[in-house]
């Protein structure tokens, strides 16, 4: 496990310095076309789009890092009245559950988003770029979401994660 460990460790780390730069760009993106509309009295047309695609980025891989560091949003009132047998088994549903979840939806349905969008060469309004490159945000949060729902089973079933 120490291995997996080690790969966890180092994926949301990375993940953290994306997350931190993709908000950075937003800020600096949006700032500026404050500055640019009532300073210079102009309006750059990219930085809406450019602000609306960091936001997706942002919002899709934060989720995979939210899943990585099991702080998503839970309702455990229920969860909190069961046996700690029942509570190992609930996890695992869940973990199973979200696993499948990304899977399908977000990995083999981004992946059918992104091939589709990339062949029809369908690209942005503003800036011009392959509305494939935007989608590949889900298939890939997707894979970081089947990789951290099994490392997660993984300690569930060895007793190291209890709640």
């Amino acid at each position: 496990m120490k291995t997996a460990d080690f790969l966890f460790n180092k994926i949301c780390r990375v993940l953290e310095v994306m997350l931190v730069a993709i908000f950075g760009l937003l800020v600096i993106d949006v700032l500026g076309q404050v500055f640019s509309r009532y300073i210079l009295n102009q309006s750059f047309a990219f930085t809406e789009e450019l602000a609306r695609f960091s936001l997706i980025w942002l919002s899709i891989l934060g989720a995979a890092y939210l899943s990585g560091k099991r702080e998503h949003l839970a309702m455990d009132f229920m969860y909190q009245k069961f046996s700690p047998q029942l509570k190992k088994k609930t996890l695992i549903f869940i973990e199973i559950s979200i696993f499948l979840f990304a899977l399908i939806v977000m990995v083999i349905g981004g992946f059918n988003l992104v091939y589709t969008t990339l062949h029809l060469e369908q690209l942005s309004g503003t800036l011009r770029v392959p509305l494939g490159y935007i989608y590949a945000i889900f298939p890939v949060s997707g894979l970081l979401i089947m990789f951290f729902s099994a490392y997660h089973m993984g300690k569930i079933i060895t007793n190291q994660i209890t709640e």
